[in-house]
């Protein structure tokens, strides 16, 4: 069977269950319209600006019409394992967990409460500089998949909402 037609019957396979795309509808998708009208509350701290800022590069910056404040709060950790013959640490894990709400702006009515998390090992070296940059490094990749959870929850509250919140855009 050529490549072609192969993914000609798994979408056809994919149709029949029920399956579709998240953002069908591009622009006008329940998803894209949700973000629109999202505003992300400050979030503190580096990890909170990181977050923040990926969070804006997913979603984009709110229309006028917000209709939604996302409330981010973190939790940022790193814990020291591995310890070598002279009692100092080997290896550490930095975590990044995220306690998110998606609150109606109008009623203060929270519709989606959730969290999200993520980690990362770091290899500590004789090396204070190497050390504090692959930290840094370590917190900028996890802020980067705390921000695509959350816009993927989103986007299925979207989709779920969509009929019942007035989501879907007019044509």
């Amino acid at each position: 069977m050529s490549r072609n037609a192969a993914l000609l019957a798994l979408g056809l396979s994919l149709a029949g269950c029920g399956l579709s795309p998240v953002y069908s509808g591009g622009s006008a998708s329940a998803p894209a319209v949700l973000a629109a009208q999202v505003a992300i509350a400050p979030i503190p701290d580096r990890a909170g600006f990181l977050v923040r800022e990926a969070l804006l590069d997913r979603l984009g910056q709110p229309t006028e019409d917000v209709r939604y404040r996302l409330e981010v709060e973190l939790d940022d950790q790193i814990v020291g394992f591995g310890v070598r013959g002279d009692n100092s640490v080997a290896r550490e894990r930095r975590t990044l967990r995220a306690r998110y709400r998606l609150v109606e702006a109008s009623t203060n009515t929270v519709v989606v409460d959730a969290t999200a998390g993520s980690d990362a090992g770091i290899d500590r070296v004789s090396s204070n500089f190497a050390v504090v940059a692959a930290e840094t490094t370590a917190l900028e990749r996890l802020s980067t998949e705390i921000a695509r959870q959350i816009a993927a929850r989103l986007a299925l509250y979207a989709r779920t909402a969509a009929p019942t919140a007035g989501l879907a855009a007019a044509k």
